[in-house]
């Protein structure tokens, strides 16, 4: 029986989706726009031999039209192509759940005002609940930024630091030692009860260590307290069947914990990486290791640092040699992304791109996979890997894969 590994290039878009216009994101192109300012500062193309083998920039070309900025490879190996997602919005939970054979095909609430983002009833609420007299923040923020202007305030008031963003998410930093990492757990808890009646997708704790702006620094002590998704996912179908599902970094919360049998955290795209191959030793058969690479689009995407981009996309290529290496025969790996963040586009928000679909065994040629129309392909096709009850969304690509 097969195995899965997946590795979410969180953020990683390939080019402006077909409905791109009603989100305004018309030539937004993570890869394309990067590799051109990482040349253009660099003097130098990227160099992605492993990823280009695979296919990535050609999937990138057809979808796009652009010539990339990264030094010549040949595909020779892998399948290659590009999907669309038909979830409503571009944010992670309706990206990972549609890649688990889930769309969303609803709006989420969203927190829409710049300032004043949450209103005096909400908050109040939200104090009465927590015990708090009130709140820091409430407005549209950078993670890193509102931190460095709010932290030694926070700090000296005790008071939680409250924000959001494009997304529908409720963000709360906190101090881990002077806050407490429990109490910061425990205030999204409460919130996140509060606002499930308002269909808001995500509350995030966001905690962080440090005395001043010049030391503050947010921890992988992150958490997500996400609802559950519409329907029944992959994930679920394959762990009510005596399979194993492995979450590494925040895609067990992502899920609301659904489907998932084991849950490891790491801190940091090297940790993740190191997560990843570590379970790969030991994962049973009819088993996915699904894993989330949040720093491309947590510190390079939002941050809008093209270079530091480009610079974790060749550290990736450069690991991705050891994954290769350490397949079964029957292992299927799977790369992919839950949107876009181009770090060239106006604002911090993501993008709407399509995102690539790579899939390699080790019997594999070069094969182009082309247009998805949906990041449910990527779901089926699991489901038909491991002869799952087939899902309602998606088109299994595994007979082109000839695994």
């Amino acid at each position: 029986m097969s195995r899965a590994i997946i590795l979410v290039i969180d953020g990683f878009g390939l080019g402006h989706a077909p409905d791109a216009e009603a989100f305004g994101d018309v030539n937004a192109n993570t890869f394309a726009n990067l590799a051109e300012k990482f040349q253009a500062t660099k003097g130098r193309p990227l160099k992605l031999p492993h990823l280009s083998k695979l296919g990535l920039v050609n999937a990138c070309q057809q979808a796009s039209g652009r010539t990339l900025c990264v030094e010549p490879v040949k595909p020779t190996k892998g399948a290659y192509g590009y999907a669309a997602e038909i979830s409503t919005g571009k944010d992670t939970p309706s990206g990972h759940w549609e890649m688990a054979g889930v769309p969303v095909l609803f709006d989420w609430t969203y927190f829409t005002d710049k300032k004043n983002s949450f209103s005096a009833e909400l908050m109040a609420q939200i104090n009465q609940a927590t015990g708090y007299a009130d709140m820091l923040g409430n407005c549209h923020a950078s993670g890193t930024n509102i931190i460095a202007d709010l932290g030694e305030q926070h700090i000296k008031t005790g008071l939680p630091i409250c924000y959001t963003s494009g997304d529908s998410v409720f963000q709360v930093a906190a101090h881990e030692q002077h806050f407490g990492l429990d109490n910061l757990y425990n205030y999204c808890q409460q919130v996140r009860v509060i606002l499930d009646p308002l269909n808001i997708g995500r509350v995030i704790a966001r905690p962080f260590i440090g005395e001043s702006p010049a030391d503050f620094e947010r921890t992988g002590n992150r958490r997500d307290y996400s609802v559950l998704p519409p329907a029944t996912t992959v994930l679920e179908k394959l762990t009510q069947t005596d399979g194993t599902v492995i979450s590494v970094g925040k895609i067990a919360d992502i899920f609301a914990h659904q489907g998932i049998s084991i849950k490891t955290k790491a801190t940091g795209i090297p940790a993740l990486l190191d997560a990843t191959l570590a379970h790969m030793k030991t994962a049973p058969d009819k088993s996915i290791i699904f894993t989330n690479l949040v720093n491309f689009d947590q510190d390079f995407g939002h941050r809008r640092d093209p270079v530091g981009f480009g610079e974790a996309l060749e550290y990736f290529d450069e690991r991705l040699a050891e994954f290769l290496d350490q397949m079964a025969d029957d292992d299927l790996l799977l790369l992919t992304a839950d949107h876009g963040c181009d770090p060239t586009w106006p604002g911090n928000d993501h993008t709407r791109e399509f995102v690539p679909v790579i899939a390699y065994h080790n019997h594999i040629d070069s094969i182009n996979l082309g247009q998805r129309n949906s990041f449910a392909d990527l779901g089926q096709t699991l489901a038909s890997l491991f002869t799952l009850e087939a899902m309602d969304y998606g088109q299994s690509f595994l007979h082109e894969l000839k695994l």
